[in-house]
C-alpha cells in the first residue's frame, strides 16, 4: 500500500523520540470489540510495505475457515504512543483490513463506514458527527475467573449527581483520561459527572465521522485502561443498574456541502434546511430497522424506557430530551455553521463505525426519497395518557425485536453488505436465544417459594 511520504516521515520520528519498542496494529471485530496484533518496532518498515498478515478465521463475523488469511494497513493518520504503557514504550495505529487479493474486506466495519462516506459523498455531502460516550465508574471487589474483577454487588464509585462537584470523586480519574486522551490526539471539550450515581462523561471535538469513529474506540479503550490503573472499572454497558439512568451514545450530526453547513436555516423556526428535516425523516422511518445495530444488547432494551431520559417514541423536538431526535439550541451568530440534529437512542456499547453507517444510510434514504417529517413533539411523550401513546410508534421493546426489524430492511443490509449482515443477524439471534433460554435470579425468587 503506498503511504504518503510525509505520514511515514512523521511516524518514523514519532517511533524515535518516544523510543517506541512495539506498535500495536488495531481493528474491531463486528461488535467493536478492538483486536490487536502487536509486532516488533523492527517490523514497522515490513508492515508499511507488506501489511501485517493475521487469522481472519478467529475474529467474530469475519472469513471463514477456508477463506481465513487476511491483511492489517494501517492508517498512519491514527498513529499514536499509549501514554498507559511504561515498562515497553508502545504504540498503536488503526488499519483497515484487506483480502489477500488487496482489496478492501466488505466486513471491516471501518470499510462499511467508509462505503457510507462515499455513498454521501456522491450526493455531495461529507458527513461530520459528534457522540457522546457516557460510562460508569465501579469498584471491584477483589479478582474472580483469571484477572476478570469481580463487581457484584455493584458499588458506584461516588454517590454524585448531574454537575456535582464537592461529592464527586470522579475529577482526579477523570482528569487523567483526558490527558491520555488528549496525549492520542483526541482533543476533548468538556467533562463532567453525569445524572447517575458513578456515571460520567467525556466529550470530544465533533469532526468528520471516520475520524469519530476512531476516536469514540479509542475513548472506550483508554478509559477503561486508565480506570484499571486506579484501581476502578470502566463500563459501557447500556444499564448496568436497575431504577437509575442507563448510558448513552447520544450522536450530534450534519451533512457538509461545499464548505457550507447543509443543515442550516437560519429563516426556518428550527434553524433548519430542507435536507436536514428529510435527513430527520429518514432516520425516524428506519429507527425500528436499525435498532439492533444502535442499540445492540439485550440490556440496551432496559434502557429504553420511559422515565429515564432514554428515548423510546419515533419522534423529533428541540427542547424535549424524551424524543428520539432532538435539535439541539445553537447562539444565533452560528445557526449557519453549528446546526445539528442529536439522535438520542444509540448506546456505547454499539460498534460506532456500524452506527454511523447506518444511520447516515437512514438519512440520506430520507434525502433519496424526499421523505417528509412529522410534526415536531415538543410535549413531554412519557407523561402523555394511555391513549395518546397508543397513537405514538416506539422502538423495539427487546433485542429480540430489533432483529426481527433489522431482518426485514433492506437497506441495513445494503448498508453492512451481505456477509456481515448474515453474521451480524446471527450473533444478535444467539446472544438472544441464549438470555430467552436463562433463568434468572429475579425469577427464582419471584417464584420459586410461591409456586
Amino acid at each position: 500500500m503506498d503511504h504518503n511520504p510525509v505520514n511515514v516521515e512523521r511516524v518514523q520520528e514519532r517511533i524515535v523520540s518516544a523510543g517506541v519498542q512495539f506498535i500495536n496494529l488495531q481493528f474491531t471485530d463486528i461488535m467493536g470489540i478492538v483486536k490487536t496484533v502487536s509486532v516488533p518496532v523492527e517490523m514497522w518498515p515490513d508492515v508499511l510495505e507488506h501489511g501485517q498478515w493475521f487469522d481472519g478465521s478467529s475474529i467474530q463475523g469475519f472469513a471463514r475457515i477456508a477463506e481465513s488469511d487476511m491483511l492489517l494497513y494501517p492508517d498512519l493518520d491514527t498513529f499514536a504512543v499509549l501514554p498507559w504503557v511504561t515498562d515497553a514504550p508502545t504504540a498503536r495505529v488503526i488499519c483497515d483490513v484487506y483480502t489477500p487479493n488487496g482489496e478492501p474486506f466488505d466486513s471491516d466495519p471501518r470499510n462499511v463506514l467508509k462505503r457510507a462516506l462515499k455513498a454521501a459523498a456522491e450526493m455531495g455531502y461529507e458527513y461530520f458527527t459528534g457522540p457522546e460516550l457516557e460510562f460508569f465508574l465501579f469498584r471491584p471487589h477483589g479478582v474472580g475467573n483469571g484477572s476478570v474483577p469481580t463487581l457484584l454487588p455493584l458499588e458506584p464509585h461516588d454517590q454524585a449527581g448531574y454537575f456535582d462537584d464537592g461529592t464527586d470523586l470522579g475529577h482526579a480519574v477523570r482528569r487523567q483520561m483526558v490527558m491520555a486522551l488528549t496525549a492520542l490526539g483526541i482533543r476533548v471539550e468538556a467533562l463532567h459527572h453525569e445524572v447517575a450515581t458513578g456515571q460520567h462523561e467525556i466529550d470530544f471535538k465533533y469532526d468528520r465521522a471516520l475520524r469519530t469513529a476512531d476516536n469514540a474506540v479509542t475513548l472506550r479503550q483508554t478509559l477503561k485502561a486508565v480506570a484499571q490503573r486506579n484501581g476502578l472499572y470502566a463500563t459501557f454497558m447500556p444499564k448496568p443498574i436497575a431504577g437509575i439512568n442507563g448510558s448513552g451514545m447520544h450522536t450530534h450530526q450534519s451533512l457538509w456541502s461545499d464548505g457550507k453547513n447543509a443543515f442550516a436555516d437560519p429563516s426556518d423556526a428550527y434553524g433548519l434546511s430542507a435536507v436536514a428535516k428529510k435527513f430527520i425523516a429518514g432516520q425516524l422511518h428506519h429507527a425500528r430497522a436499525m435498532s439492533a445495530i444502535i442499540a445492540p444488547l439485550v440490556n440496551s432494551y432496559k434502557r429504553l424506557v420511559p422515565g429515564y431520559e432514554a428515548p423510546v417514541y419515533l419522534s423529533w423536538a428541540r427542547t424535549n430530551r424524551s424524543a428520539l431526535i432532538r435539535v439541539p439550541k445553537v447562539s444565533p451568530g452560528r445557526v449557519a455553521t453549528a446546526t445539528r440534529i442529536e439522535l438520542r437512542c444509540p448506546d456505547p456499547s454499539a460498534n460506532p463505525y456500524l452506527v454511523f453507517a447506518a444511520i447516515l444510510m437512514a438519512g440520506l434514504d430520507g434525502i433519496k426519497r424526499d421523505l417528509p417529517v412529522p410534526p415536531a413533539a415538543e410535549e413531554d411523550l412519557y407523561h402523555l395518557d394511555h391513549q395518546a401513546r397508543q397513537q405514538m410508534v416506539a422502538m423495539p421493546g427487546s433485542l429480540g425485536e430489533a432483529i426481527d426489524e433489522l431482518k426485514r430492511s433492506e437497506l441495513m443490509r445494503q448498508t453492512l453488505g451481505d456477509h456481515l449482515f448474515e453474521r451480524y443477524v446471527d450473533a444478535k439471534t444467539q446472544e438472544w436465544d441464549e438470555y430467552r433460554l436463562y433463568v434468572s435470579e429475579w425469577e427464582l425468587e419471584r417464584y420459586l417459594p410461591v409456586y
